[in-house]
This record gives C-alpha cells, sequence and structure tokens, in this order.
C-alpha cells in the first residue's frame, strides 16, 4: 500500500486490518466519502461511523473481518434460500452477511419501508444515508417516542408490508429502530430474510415478541398474539 495510504489511516491501524484500510482508500478515491468523522456505534459484528461526502454526512459500516462470530452468521446465512452454494469459509460468510444488508435494505425501501437509502458496498463495508438532521437519529430505546401508541401504528404498519411481500426483518427491537423527528426508521437489516426461507416464521415472531414487550413497557395495549394476528390481516 502507498505511504500517502498508511498516512491518511493511521488513526485507524488498531481498528481496521490492511485489507479494511486499502478498501477505505479506494471507496474515498472514488469518490464515495472523504474522510470518517466519529464512531457511532460498535456491534457485535461491525463497527459504525459517520462520514463526510461533500456538505453531506453519510454512515459506513464496516464488518470486522477478524474477530467476529462467523459462525453465527453462517448458521443465519445458510438458512437463507439466496445463499444456496455459500461455503463456510470467514472471509466469504463476511462479504455474503455485507452484501445481505445492503440487497435487503433496497428491497425493504423498495417496498415502501423508511430505511437508511443504500449507496454502496465494497466486500465488508457499507455505505449508506445518515438518517438524522446534523447529528444521527437515536435508537428507539435511547428516546422513547412522545406518542408511544402512534409510533407502535407505524412499526406494525411496516412489519405488515414487509410480511405481505415475504419479508422479515429478522431482529427488530429497540436497538434496530431509529427515532426520527417521532417517526420510525427501521435499520440494521443483516439477519432479514425471505418468506421460502426456513427460519422465517421463528423471526417473524421474534420481531413481533421483541416489538410487542418494547411498547408494553411503553403504556400500548398489545401482545405477541395481537401483534401477529394485524400482520396476517389483508392490506386494505
Amino acid at each position: 500500500m502507498a505511504k500517502r495510504s498508511l498516512e491518511k489511516w493511521k488513526t485507524y491501524k488498531n481498528v481496521f486490518d490492511n485489507f479494511t484500510i486499502h478498501n477505505l482508500d479506494l471507496l474515498s478515491g472514488k469518490g464515495y466519502f472523504d474522510e470518517l468523522l466519529s464512531p457511532i456505534a460498535i456491534g457485535k459484528e461491525a463497527n459504525i461511523f459517520t462520514a463526510k461526502a461533500g456538505r453531506k454526512r453519510i454512515i459506513l459500516k464496516i464488518y470486522r473481518l477478524e474477530n467476529c462470530d462467523f459462525n453465527r452468521m453462517y448458521s443465519y446465512i445458510r438458512a437463507d434460500s439466496r445463499y444456496p452454494t455459500l461455503k463456510k469459509n470467514r472471509r466469504g460468510v463476511i462479504f455474503a452477511w455485507a452484501q445481505r444488508e445492503y440487497r435487503n435494505l433496497y428491497l425493504a425501501r423498495k417496498i415502501g419501508i423508511r430505511v437508511p437509502t443504500p449507496i454502496h458496498r465494497k466486500d465488508n463495508i457499507i455505505i449508506m444515508e445518515m438518517i438524522g438532521k446534523g447529528e444521527p437519529a437515536p435508537q428507539l430505546k435511547n428516546d422513547y417516542p412522545a406518542d408511544p401508541e402512534r409510533f407502535y401504528r407505524e412499526v406494525v404498519t411496516f412489519m405488515a408490508r414487509m410480511h405481505r411481500k415475504g419479508l422479515v426483518h429478522g431482529d427488530l427491537s429497540g436497538f434496530n429502530i431509529l427515532n426520527n423527528r417521532e417517526r420510525p426508521v427501521f435499520i440494521d437489516f443483516s439477519q432479514s430474510t425471505t418468506r421460502d426461507s426456513p427460519d422465517y416464521d421463528e423471526l417473524l415472531h421474534r420481531d413481533a415478541r421483541n416489538i410487542a414487550r418494547f411498547f408494553q413497557k411503553a403504556g400500548v395495549e398489545t401482545s405477541t398474539g395481537k401483534l401477529l394476528r394485524e400482520l396476517e390481516k389483508e392490506e386494505p
């Protein structure tokens, strides 16, 4: 790697491996972003940064290649009918995991779910729209809505719309919904899968259970069973 690249990314030498630094340099060189700004989340598998792109701020989600549980990733993705030939290879699984999230964001956005707009993906790096004005919108768990019932109704509407189109989030909770000016935005679609996957129903029930529990605590009269029944209703 050129000396210029090493200098540019030296701040992150203890955060990313050389392969990822090389990809960041390529993406920056192609104009996808100018510089990383600040970390906003350290997840089980990925580091999430805000970045500058011209006058805009965007999000870079960077899946770690070394210290992530790729066995857990593989256990989920091998059930996804879209990846029938995927082998249990660390980099291959992580790249497929990132690709699946990018792909699911497109699918969700296409059917009218409020999600960050996916911009580009390269191997283990996803570039997407930053939700929020000035600063990233907070996770729902950290910013309860002023009107929980109204917020809940929008969340259920999104869940039902996805279900009718044969897509389930798979990890929906107060962690993976943003409160953007009192409107829900779904994020983190890495576990999202389609109806023909064998774990679809299990993931749908998990989402319903997590959302029902969260909004019960916020004072909404709901339950897992009630929410599941709503998801099965025909769209008016």
